[in-house]
């Protein structure tokens, strides 16, 4: 029988006003890859930051026994003396330092006050080549792509000699050929005696690379599942995490005429911001109709982004031409309020940056996009701006105790719920929705999907761009599809498959 690494028992943490974990029990056997999933605000992150240090002992009740000795963790540095390594959702590397300097930041090679470069470069190509990163170490962070800033991550744990590593949600942000090879690095380093713990919303990889799957609901422990032996299909993990079977991961839309044309967009050509020569949208012509939802689907740097933030008052890009028509007329929209005035709404794929002001409340992210709509003479009228919270917050299902609570405090995806909501009371008539269910659980996909449904079974217009091609195939009512800044093929529902999608891909860059 193999050896228990790891066990956590009745580990109970309580945040003012809300119980995260409730006496939670989780064992790990020596060289397994466990998975822990569960819906948004489950209580998965806040495990493991209990486990890492992140949440010193004291803050939380229960025992942490790793490798049969009882663990009182006070940071971060005590638990990775013991090598137990995170790596959080959100990358720690720092841009304009090399991969070497950051392998090694907080874990210098040399003397006190002399790094041996070296040594750290040296060293840095070791745990480099030995994560399949071919980069120099003397690379600057800044100029490698997320898959590859993932990898260092790694790399920096292995550096740090991790004999337990955890990832939080470690594929959000990748396309899937990256996460393919991330999982089947995790599958190489278990073979040389790492043990795993991997957290993650995308089910499929789940059952990819775990031994074993542990379902939290509600911060507390529902079951542990084990390949080989229990039943590890997708439609499980969903029933173990929602507490119901969900038939239909993709509502279906009943009744939703689609009307005329709602925005046009043609010949439209962007070039890079800093690389002025570069182009990164080429010549693209779109149009979306009252009540339908356009999907757009294409490879990481297709220039699907770029297309959506031009569109949206020109936030991206220079030399940007071509036209743009909202609701039959010729418009030019050069800024955000152009945008949001003429009824066309952008929702960010990134919610912390660009999305939403994390230190403000639930109330003030709600009205931010349309704040004449809570003022009166330039002055807000705070009821009111509390009431509509308190609206959205129902309409849409958001989990929180109250409006006036801070969104930083919130679920992934009741923070994506929240933005939702912001756009929506700007009452747009084409709302562009950028990875918008990007490191969320699939029962807030779900509630997003219905949102989705009834933003165009009221005669609103979608543009929804995703990565995940199920998501694209299940929501669109037509498909396009983007390759390199151009337009590689438009399908129709009826006829868009996964392979036609890659197959127009592949066929237009073979065309180059």
């Amino acid at each position: 029988m193999a050896k228990i690494l790891l066990e956590m028992k009745n580990i109970t943490k309580t945040f003012p006003g809300v119980k995260a974990l409730d006496n939670v029990n989780l064992q790990v056997e020596e060289g397994e890859i466990h998975a822990l999933v569960g819906e948004n605000g489950a209580g998965k992150s806040t495990l493991m930051n209990v486990l890492s240090g992140v949440y010193p002992h004291g803050t939380y009740t229960g025992d942490i026994i790793y490798n049969g000795e009882i663990c009182n963790f006070h940071d971060i540095k005590d638990s990775e003396a013991k090598g137990i390594v995170i790596i959080h959702q959100e990358l720690a590397l720092i841009p304009y330092m090399t991969i070497g300097e950051n392998i090694f930041l907080g874990n210098e090679r040399g003397k006190k006050f002399a790094i041996n470069w070296d040594e750290t470069y040296g060293m840095a190509e070791k745990y480099t080549k030995q994560v399949g990163l071919s980069e120099p170490s003397r690379t600057l962070i800044k100029d490698i792509g997320v898959g590859k800033q993932q990898l260092v991550e790694i790399a920096k744990a292995l550096a740090k000699k991790a004999k337990l590593l955890i990832l939080d949600e470690p594929t959000s942000s990748l396309n899937e050929s990256d996460s393919r090879a991330l999982l089947d690095l995790m599958l190489k380093l278990k073979k040389e005696g790492m043990t795993s713990i991997i957290i993650s919303h995308k089910l499929n990889e789940v059952s990819y690379v775990a031994d074993k799957i542990t379902v939290i609901r509600d911060g507390a422990t529902i079951e542990t599942l084990r390949k080989g032996v229990d039943d590890c299909s997708e439609d499980r993990i969903i029933k173990g995490m929602v507490g119901r079977e969900i038939a239909d991961r993709f509502p279906k839309r009943h009744g939703v005429k689609i009307g005329e044309v709602n925005m046009e967009v043609k010949n439209w050509t962007v070039y890079h911001p800093l690389y002025s020569e570069r182009k990164v949208v080429d010549n693209v012509s779109i149009k979306v109709r009252k009540g339908e939802v356009v999907g757009i689907s294409g490879l990481m740097g297709a220039g699907r982004t770029e297309l959506a933030m031009s569109v949206f008052g020109k936030s991206y890009g220079t030399n940007i031409s071509g036209s743009l028509r909202l609701n039959g007329k010729d418009v030019n929209l050069k800024s955000a309020r152009d945008a949001i005035e003429h009824k066309l709404a952008y929702v960010t794929e990134d919610r912390k940056g660009d999305g939403l002001i994390l230190s403000n409340a639930i109330k003030t992210n709600t009205t931010l996009a349309n704040l004449k709509g809570v003022s009166s003479k330039g002055v807000i009228n705070p009821d009111k701006e509390y009431a509509v919270a308190v609206e959205y917050k129902e309409k849409l299902k958001t989990k929180c105790p109250s409006v006036e609570q801070n969104v930083g405090n919130l679920s992934g995806g009741n923070q994506q719920k929240v933005l939702l909501a912001k756009w929506m009371f700007a009452d747009p008539d084409v709302l562009i929705l950028d990875e918008p269910t990007r490191g969320i659980d699939v029962g807030a996909k779900y509630e997003i999907y219905c949102i989705i449904n009834d933003l165009v079974a009221a005669g609103k217009s979608v543009i929804m761009i995703s990565s995940e091609l199920p998501e694209v195939l299940g929501m669109s009512d037509r498909i396009y599809v983007m390759n390199e800044g151009r337009i590689a093929g438009e399908l129709s529902a009826r006829e868009a498959s996964q392979e036609k999608i890659m197959a127009c891909i592949l066929n237009s860059s073979k065309g180059e």
